[in-house]
C-alpha cells in the first residue's frame, strides 16, 4: 500500500499530538491564558482581573528545594514593586492545599498564594519544571518565561519587572 506525502504528514501530526488538543507552551508575546484559582487566604483570584498591572506568576511546590530558596526573594520583589502596579501570584501545585498554606505561613509570604491542586493551570501553561516563572505585561501578554531557579535569577526578574512597569 502506497501513501501520499500529504497523508503521511497528517498521520505524523496526529501521532505527535494525539487528538489535536495538545497545548503549546506559553511563549513571549502570546496572550496569557486566563484562569481562576482559589487562594490560601480565601477568595478566588482571576488573572483577567489583573489587566493594567504587571503580573509575575510563579509556579511552585513545597517539595521543591529551589522553590523554597526563591520565595524570600519573591517576597522582596513584591514589597518593592506592588505600589507601582505589580502583582505577584504564587501558584502552588501540591496535591494537599494544607502543605502550601503551612509553608506560606512559615515563610511569611505576603503575595497571594493560589491553589492548583488539580494542576489544571500548570497544564494550561504547559509547565513541567518547578519552579517556573511567567512575567505578563499590562496588556495581558506573556513577556518572559523562566524555567527553574538559580541564585541570582531574582536580579533578572527585578530588571524585567522595572522594564515592564515603565
Amino acid at each position: 500500500m502506497k501513501f501520499s506525502s500529504k497523508f503521511s504528514l497528517n498521520l505524523l501530526v496526529l501521532l505527535a499530538f494525539g487528538n489535536g488538543t495538545a497545548m503549546a507552551a506559553v511563549a513571549p508575546q502570546s496572550a496569557a491564558p486566563d484562569f481562576t484559582l482559589h487562594s490560601v487566604s480565601g477568595p478566588n483570584f482571576r488573572l483577567q482581573e489583573q489587566r493594567g498591572r504587571v503580573v509575575l506568576i510563579n509556579f511552585w511546590a513545597t517539595w521543591c528545594g529551589p522553590c523554597r530558596q526563591e520565595m524570600p526573594h519573591l517576597n522582596r520583589l513584591y514589597d518593592k514593586y506592588r505600589a507601582a502596579g505589580f502583582v505577584l501570584l504564587g501558584v502552588n501545585v501540591d496535591d494537599d492545599a494544607r502543605n502550601a498554606s503551612d509553608l506560606a505561613l512559615k515563610l511569611g509570604l505576603k503575595f497571594p498564594v493560589l491553589l492548583d491542586t488539580d494542576k489544571s493551570v500548570s497544564h494550561l501553561y504547559d509547565l513541567s519544571t518547578m519552579p517556573s516563572t511567567v512575567l505578563i505585561d499590562r496588556e495581558g501578554r506573556v513577556r518572559y518565561v523562566h524555567k527553574g531557579y538559580l541564585a541570582g535569577y531574582e536580579d533578572v526578574y527585578d530588571k524585567q519587572i522595572r522594564e515592564l512597569l515603565k
